[in-house]
């Protein structure tokens, strides 16, 4: 990644993202596509920060109105930008099927999120698609005034005051996971760090919160890039290109390399 400071803007060249594939995949619920001049614009937050972002063209971008600063100590940690993603694809590439997800959607990255708010998307996102999860998490932070609200706010809601969400039996697991967080039963940044196996078990004491989503919150709310979410389009993956176990080779950046092959299989199949 390469930037310069062009008055309020910062200007990054960087040849491994594309935003619609990165922003609009599913792995984050906040950011919204607007119009602009440019190839295409987005608005979102992270962390309560905002932010608008902007492609101009392939692997060009203007990080808008935001200082020097903030881009560095923030938004390039959360574009995970200090990650080789060319050598990423370039090991990937050995296994055949990885070196044409690789090809068909070379400008997904991974994004760095907060771990409670990844914890709460997931649990929202339960047997539901990305419109209606956006459009509950929009109503959160509405209630909220614009903001995520903190594990300690949600503690001191029940299901019936979270009528407004109209999220229907998932509004149960945001209150107990809320409880959990809120009161140290769940430390999320001791779940971060603790043996993969260990980090699974706690957050599956969180209820609603199945081998999927667990996967999901390690992967993008806690940078776990062993963490391997499966849903149904990668058990097809799985099953069709992989019967014999997904490759030993990919398995310390396994859910990278499921971004990929989530993006490809989705799409092949229009």
């Amino acid at each position: 990644m390469k930037y310069s400071v062009k008055g309020n803007d910062i200007i990054v060249s960087e040849p491994d993202l594309d935003l619609d594939e990165t922003l609009d995949c599913g792995q984050a619920f906040r950011w919204k596509k607007i119009d602009s001049v440019h190839q295409c614009t987005y608005s979102g937050c992270f962390l309560n920060d905002r932010l608008t972002v902007s492609q101009t063209r392939k692997g060009e971008f203007i990080f808008h109105d935001t200082s020097e600063q903030d881009f560095l100590s923030k938004w390039s940690e959360y574009f995970d930008f200090s990650t080789d993603y060319s050598a990423l694809k370039k090991l990937f590439s050995d296994d055949d099927t990885l070196k044409k997800a690789c090809a068909f959607a070379g400008g997904i990255r991974l994004l760095k999120q907060d771990s409670w708010e990844c914890l709460v998307s997931f649990i929202i996102s339960q047997n539901n698609n990305i419109p209606r999860i956006k459009g509950i998490i929009d109503r959160l932070c509405e209630h909220y005034d614009g903001k995520f609200p903190t594990a300690a706010q949600l503690a001191a809601e029940t299901p019936d005051s979270l009528a407004y969400l109209r999220s229907g039996f998932r509004a149960k697991y945001i209150c107990d996971a809320a409880e959990r967080v809120a009161s140290g039963k769940t430390d999320l940044s001791a779940v971060a760090k603790a043996p993969i196996d260990e980090a699974r078990k706690a957050l599956m004491e969180i209820k609603g919160v199945g081998p999927k989503v667990a996967e999901c919150v390690l992967l993008f709310g806690m940078y776990r890039t062993e963490a391997f979410p499966k849903d149904v389009w990668i058990k097809r993956v799985l099953a069709e290109y992989y019967p014999a176990g997904f490759p030993e080779f990919a398995a310390e950046n396994a859910g990278i390399a499921q971004q990929y092959l989530f993006h490809y299989i989705r799409n092949l199949e229009k």
